[in-house]
C-alpha cells in the first residue's frame, strides 16, 4: 500500500465479470438475471460515505445494472461503452480529477486500457491474462464472489493508514 493509493477520489468499475460472475442468463425475453454479491454493494457504500466516487463503465446495456447502481447510490452509470478509455477520459474531466486520483476494477481486455491510464488498477482473480498484466493489484476472491469489496477494503484501509491519529 503507497501513500498515491489514500489519495485515490474515484472508483471505476466494469459490470459483468466485476460486479457479477460473468455469466449472462436469457431468457424468452432477453436478458434475465444478473447475481450482484451484497458485500460488494456494502464496500461501495462504504467508499461512498468515505467520499470516495463510484462509477461503473460496462460495454453492455442492463436494466439490471442500472437498478442496482441506483440501490447503491452510483450516480456515475455509463453503460452500453465501446470506448472505455474515452468514457474514463470524459468522465474525468468532468469530475476534474486526474487518471492518478482514480483506481478501476477489470476483469477483460477491453477494460486493459482503462487499467492501463488508471493510477491504480485492479483485476479479479479469474480475469483474463491480459487484464492481470494490466493490473497493479490482483484480487484473491473472483469477480461477482466479493473482489469489489477486497478492493473497496483495500482503498478504505489506505485512508484509514493515511489519516493522522
Amino acid at each position: 500500500m503507497t501513500a498515491d493509493t489514500a489519495r485515490i477520489r474515484l472508483l471505476v468499475l466494469d459490470v459483468d465479470g466485476v460486479l457479477t460472475d460473468g455469466r449472462l442468463y436469457f431468457g424468452p425475453q432477453g436478458e434475465a438475471l444478473k447475481v450482484f454479491h451484497v458485500r460488494d454493494g456494502a464496500g461501495l457504500k462504504q467508499l461512498a460515505a468515505a467520499g470516495i466516487a463510484v462509477a461503473v463503465i460496462s460495454g453492455r446495456r442492463s436494466q439490471m445494472t442500472s437498478r442496482r447502481c441506483r440501490e447503491l447510490g452510483v450516480r456515475h452509470v455509463m453503460q452500453g461503452v465501446q470506448d472505455k478509455l474515452a468514457a474514463f477520459r470524459r468522465l474525468c474531466a468532468r469530475l476534474d480529477l486526474t487518471a492518478a486520483a482514480c483506481a478501476c476494477i477489470g476483469d477483460d481486455t477491453p477494460d486493459v486500457p482503462l487499467m492501463r491510464e488508471a493510477g491504480l488498477a485492479f483485476a479479479v482473480a479469474d480475469a483474463h491474462p491480459q487484464a492481470r498484466s494490466a493490473a497493479h493489484i490482483v484480487t484473491a476472491l473472483p469477480g461477482g464472489k466479493g473482489a469489489v469489496r477486497e478492493v473497496c477494503d483495500y482503498l478504505l484501509a489506505a485512508r484509514r493508514i493515511a489519516e493522522p491519529a
